[in-house]
């Protein structure tokens, strides 16, 4: 069930007209509280663009203890990231450019679905694990096209829909997977930050930016300063949260072992390791390896991934794996076309799916990450490190 509160007769025709039918409108709050308590079904309120915005925050909050599982989503003519702060706190599922009919529509299938969850109506999780798969992309070195596989592969497991895919910016200083799909950063992690003892489903759902069918982004901090305020608890109870909402979630991570990064392989059930085939970016990465294994975060499946790994820089694919100590799991081939989608936004996976950049990501998708077995609850890194240190 829907319900629009829209006060102008204007917007609240253009809004039915564009939701279509099953949408209740009402320009008075009572009718809406009445609506809620005679109604059943996964509840939404769409508060339009002629409302107050306190009006819509202080129904926002108290709905958020009174009735957990109503969605209320605020339409905007223009968004600001202080209007957008507030609604997010008070418990708005997300802020929507009134003028983007494909935005609020999105946000209101993602909105209804979290309250399935919540009222236990949701569809059955994927098969053989609590949560969504978590996938985390790494790579030693920067500049061996770690997030440019890590977008190509979040589009790739959502099979245009078919699955819902959270793809994270963790790599909070500097992210470059808002640039790379022309994403505007109106909200992400960072948003997180004033509300650590708020942090749920709900909420984090909230902070997601829609890219494409099955595909929503967590996008990094607009500014390095930000990225400090964002430690490895607060990391692993967003991505605890997005496991309750998502079929995956792949993580695009920084060349370094930051704490958030070490949260996200905490909970990883596959850990793809990025390489070129270079000496520096070897060298690098079986350090990171065996850094890993120290934590004792082997990784039940630990996928090595050769970038560009026809180039002709004097390395076979032979001396790669003896450098590394481990086997090639798969081998990306070089290609101009990948640098001329990025600077499209346009995953190639998208923008030529028979490509065979394309088909080698599809390949190590459906292979070694859409038919591997649940992974094992996660451990504590301190007990690990404790353990070693025995």
């Amino acid at each position: 069930m829907t319900i629009l509160f829209e006060p102008n007769r204007q917007w609240s025709a253009h809004l039915a007209a564009q939701l279509g039918p099953g949408l209740l409108a009402t320009s008075r709050l009572e009718d809406v509280e009445r609506l809620l308590a005679d109604q059943h079904g996964e509840p939404l309120v769409l508060f339009g663009p002629g409302t107050d915005a306190a009006l819509a925050l202080e129904f926002a909050a108290r709905q958020r203890v009174a009735r957990p599982a109503v969605g209320v989503l605020l339409l905007r003519e223009q968004l600001d990231v202080e209007t957008m702060g507030h609604a997010l706190r008070a418990g708005v599922r997300d802020v929507v450019n009134v003028r983007d009919v494909v935005a609020v529509r999105t946000a209101c299938a993602r909105s209804l679905e979290v309250s399935r969850h919540l009222l236990g109506t949701a569809p059955p999780p994927v098969p053989g694990g609590a949560g969504a798969r978590v996938v985390t992309v790494f790579s030693a070195k920067g500049g061996v096209g770690k997030s440019t596989l890590a977008t190509n592969l979040a589009v790739t497991l959502a099979e245009g829909g078919k699955r819902r895919v959270c793809l994270v910016d963790l790599d909070l200083a500097f992210g470059d997977v808002g640039i790379m799909l022309q994403l505007a950063p109106e909200r992400g992690i960072a948003d997180a930050v004033g509300a650590r003892d708020k942090i749920d489903p709900t909420f984090v759902g909230a902070l997601l930016t829609p890219y494409a069918p099955g595909v929503d982004v967590l996008l990094a901090p607009v500014g390095p300063s930000d990225a400090e305020r964002i430690g490895r608890e607060l990391v692993a109870k967003v991505l605890a949260a997005l496991r309750t909402i998502v079929d995956y979630v792949v993580v695009d991570t920084p060349a370094a072992f930051t704490d958030a990064v070490l949260a996200a392989f905490d909970v990883s059930a596959v850990h793809v390791l990025v390489a070129t085939p270079d000496v520096p970016v070897l060298k690098n990465l079986r350090v990171a390896m065996d850094t890993l294994d120290l934590l004792g975060l082997h990784g039940e499946h630990r996928l090595l991934v050769l970038n560009r790994g026809d180039a002709r820089v004097g390395l076979t694919t032979a001396d790669v794996e003896r450098v590394l100590k481990t086997p090639i799991t798969a081998q990306i081939p070089s290609s101009r076309d990948v640098p001329v989608s990025i600077n499209r936004g346009v995953p190639i996976v998208v923008d030529k799916p028979q490509h065979p950049v394309s088909a080698a990501i599809r390949e190590l998708a459906r292979a070694r990450i859409t038919e591997q077995p649940a992974p094992r609850g996660p451990r504590g890194l301190r007990d690990r490190i404790g353990r070693g240190n025995r």
